[in-house]
């Protein structure tokens, strides 16, 4: 553990999605498909709204958890124990439902796709920050926890944290956590 890296710089993945961002206003400038059926364009705009809420919720969430230990703890529970990338994770949602708002289909795969790339780029240098600080603890995070997508199953919150959810009875997805009978 002696040859610590720097922690990775945000700023080669705040300047790609930047220039990410300029392309795809350039595009939308110059381009347009035929419009959508009303229908659809509202549906479209509906799912984007509820992914941004969803992507403003869950960061918030994920920041509960990590506040001010980014560099200095390896925070392996709460939503950092379903997936090792939570934040990045509720961005995508939420950059979906940004694109969401253009209706169309074409500009939700490219645009999320790119900030994913960009994403990428930045998660394999936190992860090479993270291995050098924290060297095996690290390697048995990354080996059982998800880069990405999240597994609800492997919920641990910690004792200590205020306003802790509690995992319900029978685990998140085995029946523990459905609705109560005629509440849908």
């Amino acid at each position: 553990m002696g040859n610590i890296q720097a922690p990775f710089r945000q700023r080669y993945r705040i300047n790609a999605l930047r220039a990410a961002g300029g392309l795809a206003f350039c595009l939308l400038a110059v381009t347009s498909g035929p419009p959508a059926p009303p229908l659809v364009r509202a549906v479209f705009e509906v799912m984007g709204t509820l992914a941004i809420f969803i992507a403003i919720a869950g960061r918030g969430w994920s920041l509960f958890y990590i506040g001010d230990r980014k560099n200095s703890e390896l925070v392996t529970y709460g939503s950092y124990s379903i997936t090792r990338n939570p934040l990045y994770f509720f961005s995508l949602i939420g950059i979906a439902g940004v694109a969401a708002q253009t209706g169309s289909l074409l500009l939700v795969g490219a645009i999320t796709l790119t900030a994913y790339l960009a994403f990428d780029m930045a998660m394999r240098g936190e992860e090479a920050y993270l291995a050098s600080r924290y060297g095996q603890r690290f390697h048995e995070y990354r080996r059982t926890t998800p880069r990405l997508w999240p597994d609800l199953s492997l919920w641990r919150g910690r004792d200590d944290t205020p306003l802790r959810p509690r995992k319900p009875p029978g685990g998140w997805g085995a029946g523990g956590a459905s609705l109560p009978h005629g509440s849908a």
